[in-house]
């Protein structure tokens, strides 16, 4: 598995087919969260031909460390602040736009304000797209951007979410055709089958109008299933694949399988900031499947 291939994190209906991954970052990043944040040879050769570009590059660098260490103790508002003040200082620095997209969308899950999150979640989209076309050839930025428009659909009407989902898709599998074990990515699309299952009849019709035919016609449980086992396997201990595990097998039926994954999801570890709000959510799940 490489390593950006496990990564980083959805409603009833559509919404959920958009929403895709939730808020999740890598083992390799929170590793890396005690200083070593990568810098590219090219941008670090153009920021020393510039004045004072080695400077910029040495304080922005040391801002994502802080952030990354914020992130990794789940601190999201934390290490949000440490992101934007990096994105100040490189705004078309793409691993400064993937990670702030990333926490933008940990924040705003949480906020309770739904005007300040639609905004929020606007920004994060526009901000992964920019990561994602300075690097079309890494996952990492497509991953996000297939979440970030995933959250960003969470604030138009049902309708409008249905036309956001042929765009989640194709971030998502791009992701997938750059790192096929890309955890997120897997996570995304796994639950773009199952929502495209859930839907219900009028539902259907709409989101059939706007994807073609072909294309809904590709959803199914057994996808659904496939790629959320995948992402488990690849990351066991995430809350927010257990989860989403648990929701898709009891909606396909196997009561006992969802019962074991949304355990499971309760004896997971905290790792990311919003695991408690998963954790809530397999607990409600549970009870009523008693």
């Amino acid at each position: 598995m490489s390593s950006s291939g496990i990564a980083k994190r959805w409603q009833v209906g559509v919404t959920g087919a958009l929403v895709g991954a939730a808020c999740w970052t890598t083992p390799t990043l929170q590793a890396q969260a005690g200083g070593d944040v990568r810098v590219s040879v090219s941008s670090t050769a153009t920021a020393a031909s510039r004045p004072g570009g080695a400077s910029i590059d040495s304080n922005v660098t040391a801002l994502l460390a802080a952030g990354d260490r914020e992130f990794a103790a789940r601190r999201a508002g934390a290490a949000l602040v440490h992101y934007e003040s990096a994105l100040a200082l490189a705004p078309a620095r793409y691993d400064v736009l993937w990670r702030t997209s990333r926490t933008l969308i940990d924040v705003g899950e949480v906020d309770a304000d739904a005007k300040r999150r639609r905004t929020t979640f606007a920004r994060a989209s526009t901000l992964a797209k920019q990561a994602a076309s300075l690097r079309p050839d890494d996952a990492e930025g497509h991953f996000h951007v297939s979440r970030a428009l995933g959250r960003e659909a969470l604030s138009v009407s049902a309708r409008d979410r249905t036309k956001y989902a042929i765009a989640i898709r194709e971030a998502a599998l791009r992701a997938l055709s750059l790192d096929p074990d890309h955890a997120g990515a897997q996570h995304v699309l796994g639950r773009w089958h199952a929502e495209i299952m859930r839907l219900n009849g009028f539902m259907r019709s709409v989101a059939k109008t706007f994807m073609g035919g072909k294309v809904f016609d590709e959803a199914s449980w057994a996808e659904a299933v496939r790629l959320l086992e995948a992402a488990c396997a690849a990351e066991p201990d995430r809350t927010v694949h257990l989860v989403a595990l648990g929701q898709v097998y009891r909606d396909a039926g196997d009561k006992v399988a969802a019962r074991r994954a949304l355990e499971a999801a309760l004896r997971a570890p905290l790792q990311d900031p919003n695991d408690e709000t998963y954790k809530r959510e397999a607990e409600r799940d549970l009870r009523a499947l008693r």
